[in-house]
């Protein structure tokens, strides 16, 4: 598994990189450290797969393809379509249905965060720090950002809202792409190369900062409230990173959301208040019903959690160490990927294997979502892979 920090020095962005036990702190310099994923320096062997049961009928749908995926990805179901975009700056609309393209265009460079819709339009943000929407395959707008930005950009209200890597929370007019406001604090020197947390919850936009999910009037960027997952601690700028991490799971005004390597938690977004924080090792969202969330660790182990005080409901530790994506709720499933390119179906009861998925043999890119009645999945190589249910 290979994380990326942006690093905030000097005014400027520049990457460390985590891989393995080998780091480079705000110093740029060398250090060596126990596995900061809670391993050895030597990688672990993923668990060999047991046999498929296939007690699910499920049979692939269609393929599609687009460009390579090395940048975190968000795949959007909303307006009934489902919308995809690849690192050579290229973004889809594809009919769930058939696999077919809806439309297809270009932004002109690399892509850093995306996609974010509403089903009308759709907005990426580039490597060069460009914030692009596009409507029905042209380019509507784009506004160049403060810094660049690693969440998808969220889309609604005829609005477009940015989460940026220097802590910024912004608001651009959808039709025009004119700037309303920011909302920016202080926060720590290091930050995730990593999707983060921006949803709406009725009236308040709500947003991941730092170990805290936010409240933020959607009209004016002023805050309401602040709820905390998770809070810095260690003794170095690397020790000390607090941040979360999409997707998460929202039922009503319940929302759960991951700390990345600390903790999972809900808050009800209705009051602004923590409901539970439970410790967790993980750097993937959660996702879940109104009866349980569901998350992935870092070894690969997958936890069912109850919703209403964040017991343990389950633990399969059947897919350890096979760099796990985020989970998605299905049916009486819980649906997750792996760096192999397999998709492992498990039983929301007790995390028993239902069904295997195979790909294109490359890692899973993105957290498994549904569009219509379809699966869908979306792999490094640009592999779209569409399952239905028999």
């Amino acid at each position: 598994m290979m994380l990326r920090f942006a690093v905030r020095a000097t005014g400027a962005l520049a990457l460390a990189t985590l891989a393995g036990c080998s780091i480079l702190p705000s110093s740029l310099s060398s250090l060596s450290l126990p596995s900061f994923l809670g391993g050895s320096a030597d990688k672990p062997k993923p668990a060999e797969l047991q046999p498929n049961p296939a007690l699910l009928a499920v049979s692939p749908a269609w393929t599609a393809r687009i460009g390579q995926v090395g940048f975190p990805l968000s795949v959007n179901t909303s307006g009934g379509s489902l919308t995809v975009a690849s690192g050579d700056g290229t973004v889809a609309v594809i009919d769930p249905a058939t696999g077919r393209d809806v439309w297809r265009a270009s932004v002109g460079g690399p892509i850093a965060a995306g996609a974010g819709s509403d089903g009308k339009l759709v907005a990426v943000i580039t490597s060069a720090n460009e914030l692009v929407a596009i409507s029905s395959g042209k380019e509507a707008w784009r506004q160049k950002l403060s810094a660049v930005g690693y969440t998808a950009p969220f889309v609604a209200g005829g609005r477009v809202f940015v989460l940026t890597a220097d802590r910024a929370v912004s608001a651009f007019d959808g039709q025009s792409g004119r700037k309303l406001w920011t909302q920016q604090r202080a926060g720590e020197p290091l930050v995730l190369r990593h999707a983060g947390v921006m949803l709406a919850v009725g009236d308040t936009l709500v947003v991941g900062l730092s170990g805290r999910l936010a409240g933020l009037n959607p009209l004016t960027g002023a805050s309401r409230w602040e709820a905390p997952l998770a809070s810095p601690r260690g003794l170095n700028d690397v020790e000390r990173l607090v941040d979360l991490v999409g997707t998460v799971s929202r039922v009503g005004d319940s929302v759960c959301a991951r700390a990345f390597q600390a903790t999972v938690g809900c808050i009800d977004a209705g009051r602004g208040a923590v409901v539970w924080t439970k410790p967790s090792n993980g750097a993937e969202g959660v996702n879940g019903d109104d009866k349980l969330v569901f998350g992935t660790e870092a070894d690969g182990k997958v936890i069912a959690w109850k919703r209403e005080n964040g017991e343990r409901a389950w633990v399969s530790d059947k897919l350890q160490y096979r760099g796990l994506t985020a989970p998605l709720a299905l049916g009486r499933s819980v649906v997750v990927g792996d760096s192999m390119g397999f998709v492992h179906m498990l039983s929301r009861e007790d995390g028993s294997l239902l069904n295997r998925l195979a790909t294109d043999g490359s890692a899973i890119a993105a957290a498994p979502v549904v569009a219509g009645n379809t699966l869908v999945i979306v792999t490094r190589n640009g592999g779209i892979h569409g399952f239905l249910p028999q």
